[in-house]
C-alpha cells in the first residue's frame, strides 16, 4: 500500500504562483513514477504532469507546458508541482498519483495505482 497526501492548494490571483506537494508513505520506495492530475467541476479528470522517479524524465500537458514544473525529492518521497502564471482555467482539485510498475505512457489516469485525496486550487480573475 502507498499513501499519498497532497498539500499546498489555495486561492490565488491570476498570474500568481503556488507549489503543491505530494508526500508518499508506505511502499512508496517501489513507485515507478508519479503524476499530477486535476479535475474541474463538471469536467473529467485530466493529466497535468508526471515524472519517472529514477530517470527524472518529465512530461507535461500542453496546457501547462512552460508554466508548471514537476520535481521530486526521492529522499523525502515527495513530489512537487510548481505552478506559475496561473490562469482561472487552472482552477480544479489537483490529485497526485503513483504508478508502481514500468509504464510507457504516463498521461492515462487508469494506469495509476494509488491516489491522494486532492487539494483545491482556485485562481481568481
Amino acid at each position: 500500500q502507498v499513501q499519498l497526501v497532497e498539500s499546498g492548494g489555495s486561492l490565488v490571483q491570476a498570474g500568481g504562483s503556488l507549489r503543491l506537494s505530494c508526500a508518499a508513505s508506505g511502499r512508496a520506495f517501489s513507485s515507478y513514477a508519479m503524476g499530477w492530475f486535476r479535475q474541474a467541476p463538471g469536467k473529467e479528470r485530466e493529466f497535468v504532469a508526471a515524472i519517472r522517479l529514477s530517470a527524472g524524465s518529465r512530461y507535461y500537458a500542453d496546457s501547462v507546458k512552460g508554466r508548471f514544473t514537476i520535481s521530486r525529492d526521492n529522499a523525502k518521497n515527495t513530489v512537487y508541482l510548481q505552478m506559475n502564471s496561473l490562469k482561472p482555467e487552472d482552477t480544479a482539485v489537483y490529485y497526485c498519483a503513483t504508478v508502481q510498475s514500468l509504464t510507457i505512457i504516463l498521461s492515462r489516469s487508469d494506469d495509476y495505482d494509488y491516489w491522494g485525496q486532492g487539494t483545491q486550487v482556485t485562481v481568481s480573475s
